[in-house]
């Protein structure tokens, strides 16, 4: 007897076919990212959810009473100072959004927009600050100045070694004799064991008359510095009358800037070298034909081009200063008093000298929540002007 089936079953049993093939790539999929998953749990995400519930205790080496958020508010200590604070990035941002994007089909609209940006900048400057000072006349100060005292370092680190990285390795990119030689010097500094390093740099930056630094300074006429044990700011030091933030940081925490820009520079180079190798030199040959020269070409082909490298390396570079602790722990001194202590250091002091876990990981949280809310806002304003060919 012939077998008969219907449509609908002959049309049925494919799509039954494609599903299983689905499901089962997805099968495959999932246990083939599953070590990963499990890898990054164990040593990423664990740790910070162990942290958090550890915040949420009043833990001095054992778990003591349950506080639930009280360490945060004892560190923000006041809540409208918090959200003002908030508040007045968020302005910052809609500044931002409104400079580059509002307005642009009216012909006077560019105009318009940047009018209107600098009196949101006005308004977002004075809800930042006095929200700022609220937290810092209610919560806990020490820490609160140590984020700024991280900025400081963060501003005064990664724009200066991204620049010096990207025109060094402009200059090793160059035909010339020896420089797979110079390479390797510029790159020295970053494969040394930092603490070693900055052991040396606590004796070029001595407060002695007789270390190099102020043998350098009196070459030009200029009367020996404390450096590493100089707590003033460097505009008080220069006779300029400014304070809070603007005073800008302190002399002992510029030489730690040095260090790190003279430890990053060549590792910068290095990777920007590797971009540069990218870039088609058919580019080179027909600018040269149309007649630019070499700061032309640097400005118009080789930095778009790097962008996308310019981007990563910021972007870590940022993330890596709010996390920097060695060569920080190495090169602070009691004299500097508290105009080095970045907010890693001040977590390591709140966990190791006071034993207090549960406001240290606290400060942690609130550090890792900074550092992330920054990833997203670099990723968001960098992001828009890669160029990626």
């Amino acid at each position: 007897m012939a077998r008969t089936t219907s449509p609908q079953g002959e049309s049925t049993k494919p799509q039954r076919g494609i599903k299983w093939l689905k499901r089962r790539e997805q099968r495959t999929g999932f246990l083939f990212i599953l070590p990963a998953f499990l890898i990054i749990f164990l040593f990423g995400l664990f740790p910070i959810g162990y942290s958090f519930y550890m915040s949420l205790f009043n833990w001095r080496v054992r778990r003591g009473s349950f506080v639930g958020l009280g360490h945060y508010i004892d560190i923000f200590g006041d809540l409208l100072g918090l959200l003002m604070f908030l508040a007045g990035i968020a302005l910052f941002l809609l500044a931002y959004w409104v400079w580059n994007k509002a307005f642009r089909s009216s012909s006077t609209g560019g105009l318009i927009a940047k009018l209107l940006a600098a009196v949101i900048l006005i308004v977002a400057g004075f809800v930042l600050t006095s929200g700022w000072g609220r937290m810092i006349a209610a919560g806990n100060s020490d820490f609160l100045n140590s984020l700024i005292i991280t900025l400081y370092y963060a501003l005064g680190t990664v724009p200066a070694e991204i620049i010096m990285g990207m025109v060094l390795a402009y200059v090793l990119f160059q035909n010339i004799k020896g420089k797979e030689i110079f390479r390797v010097i510029y790159f020295l500094p970053y494969i040394m064991p930092t603490v070693s390093t900055a052991v040396v740099f606590q004796i070029i930056f001595s407060s002695r008359e007789t270390s190099i630094a102020n043998m350098l300074l009196g070459v030009i006429g200029m009367d020996p510095l404390k450096w590493r044990f100089e707590p003033k700011a460097v505009t008080t030091l220069l006779g300029m009358d400014l304070s809070g933030f603007l005073a800008g940081p302190s002399l002992a925490l510029i030489t730690i800037v040095i260090f790190g820009i003279w430890v990053y520079v060549g590792y910068n180079a290095v990777i920007f070298l590797a971009g540069l190798g990218n870039v088609p030199t058919e580019i080179y040959e027909a600018a040269e034909i149309d007649g630019a020269n070499r700061v032309h070409m640097f400005r118009h082909i080789t930095m778009p081009l790097l962008s996308p490298v310019t981007f990563y390396l910021s972007l870590v570079a940022f993330i890596g200063t709010f996390k920097a602790f060695n060569h920080i722990y190495v090169l602070r001194v009691p004299s500097a008093q508290d105009s080095v202590i970045t907010a890693s250091i001040r977590i390591f002091d709140s966990f190791y000298k006071a034993n207090m876990y549960g406001v240290a990981t606290a400060q942690a949280i609130v550090l890792f929540l900074v550092i992330l809310g920054l990833t997203f806002v670099q990723n968001k304003i960098m992001g828009e002007k890669v160029f990626y060919g």
